[in-house]
């Protein structure tokens, strides 16, 4: 019904999120820091499967995205934001304890010696993949959560789908364009070929599994809004 001055009364409700209190958030969370702190060890490794060129963390980074799609649904913009910052300043400290353990002094002997180089070989190269895990993630997934929460903001609680999908592809090519520029070089990747391979088969491969993956992402994040106490009163 028009108002006095002419301009309809009814507008959008505010899109719902729930607060901080549960222990789902802090789960989430924890799962979150501990992906991305073993696909940061293995993107050090390079992987050829095929004609398919990867790294070793392939399998695990797409769950840190699945689970952002779900906190930036659920809790919103600021709390998935505090929980990127958050993951990712515990694999930086990670990365602090690699170096600390590699320059520690060992064993002499033969035993030693080897123990020390394989160590150096796994972890050493670690800290330029945060480097690039850091930029590319906090680019990627701020784009991502962002997108979700502002395609939130017009449909409401319909059409789910459509944000975990659409913020997903853009979210991810970010994402995958940063890291690979910076990773590219430590896990050997030397040619424009390669690097452009390692680029669309990151990018496609981590886009088909989170879209592969929605469904179950759409029932998670039922189930975690019907026991938050506090889903809808908060806002973004």
């Amino acid at each position: 019904m028009p108002s006095p001055s002419g301009s309809s009364t009814l507008s959008k409700p505010a899109p719902r999120f729930a607060s901080i209190g549960s222990p789902y958030f802090g789960i989430m969370l924890a799962i979150m820091a501990v992906v991305l702190i073993l696909s940061n060890i293995g993107a050090s490794k390079g992987v050829v499967i095929g004609p398919i060129i990867t790294d070793g963390g392939f399998f695990l980074f797409p769950i840190a995205y699945i689970l952002g799609d779900v906190m930036s649904e659920v809790y919103g913009f600021k709390v998935a934001r505090k929980a990127i910052i958050t993951s990712f300043a515990l694999s930086v400290f990670a990365s602090l304890c690699y170096w600390i353990i590699i320059v520690l002094p060992g064993f002499s002997d033969e035993y030693g010696t080897a123990k020390q180089a394989a160590i150096e070989g796994a972890l050493g190269p670690v800290p330029l993949i945060v480097l690039g895990s850091l930029l590319a993630f906090l680019a990627g997934q701020t784009i991502n959560s962002w997108i979700l929460v502002k395609m939130k903001a017009r449909t409401g609680e319909k059409s789910l789908w459509a944000r975990l999908m659409g913020s997903s592809v853009v979210g991810e090519f970010v994402d995958t364009l940063i890291f690979c520029t910076i990773a590219a070089s430590v896990i050997g990747i030397t040619d424009f070929g390669s690097f452009l391979n390692y680029v669309l088969v990151g990018f496609v491969y981590k886009t088909a599994v989170e879209f592969l993956f929605v469904p179950v992402t759409v029932l998670v994040v039922g189930w975690i809004k019907k026991r938050e106490p506090s889903y809808g009163v908060a806002a973004a």
